[in-house]
Order: C-alpha cells, then sequence, then structure tokens
C-alpha cells in the first residue's frame, strides 16, 4: 500500500468568517470523511491559522534564520492535513473526494505520494 498526503487548503478569510453552523457542518464532514476512510486514514490534524507559523530558512553555518508568519503570501493556505494509505492514486483520489472541502467554492485539496525513506 503506498502512502499519499492530503493536504487541504482554502481562502484564510473565508474560514476565519465561517459561522458556527457551517464550521458544525465541516467538521460532521470530516467526521464522515474518517468513517468512511476508516484504517486508510493513518494520520491528520487542522493545522492553527498562518499567523501562528514559523518559517525557517538559509541562515549562517551555524543556525537557520527564524522569521514569523508562513513562507509565501498567497490566497489560499493550507488549513490541514491527512495521510492515508490506499493501494494506487485512484482510491486515494476517491477517498480525498469525499471531504468536505472539495465542495466548497474557496478550497481545494491537493494529494501528494509520499516517497518512504529506506
Amino acid at each position: 500500500m503506498a502512502k499519499y498526503l492530503v493536504l487541504i487548503y482554502g481562502d484564510e478569510k473565508e474560514w476565519a468568517n465561517t459561522g458556527p453552523e457551517e464550521r458544525a457542518r465541516t467538521e460532521a464532514g470530516h467526521r464522515r470523511f474518517a468513517a468512511a476512510a476508516g484504517a486508510a486514514v493513518v494520520g491528520g490534524h487542522e493545522l492553527m491559522p498562518p499567523a501562528t507559523a514559523t518559517t525557517l530558512r538559509q541562515g549562517t553555518a551555524e543556525r537557520p534564520t527564524v522569521t514569523d508568519g508562513p513562507f509565501l503570501e498567497t490566497k489560499e493556505v493550507l488549513g490541514g492535513f491527512y495521510v492515508l494509505e490506499a493501494a494506487d492514486l485512484d482510491a486515494a483520489i476517491a477517498l480525498a473526494g469525499l471531504l468536505p472541502e472539495v465542495a466548497v467554492s474557496h478550497s481545494g485539496v491537493e494529494i501528494r505520494p509520499i516517497r518512504e525513506m529506506s
């Protein structure tokens, strides 16, 4: 079985303005996804907002340079992720297609194969 990283992106301002009912619907959608995916979900979490991010970049030989915030300013930000174990990319696509963010205009889902360390 291959592993896939499923990255959930969305418009940060849209997410921040999401009301309690919409947030509850999204959370229910994630519970349905997790139930449908079962053991295929190896892990996953919602991320804190981009303003809480810390970025490391090349610094001196002894230490990297540490900055606040994300590396790039973009409209869509990474909001969460899952690690799935699936037979192939088609199976990973079928599972990720159940995520509620796939059906929201300000969100998107990216799937990437994970290269296993040897």
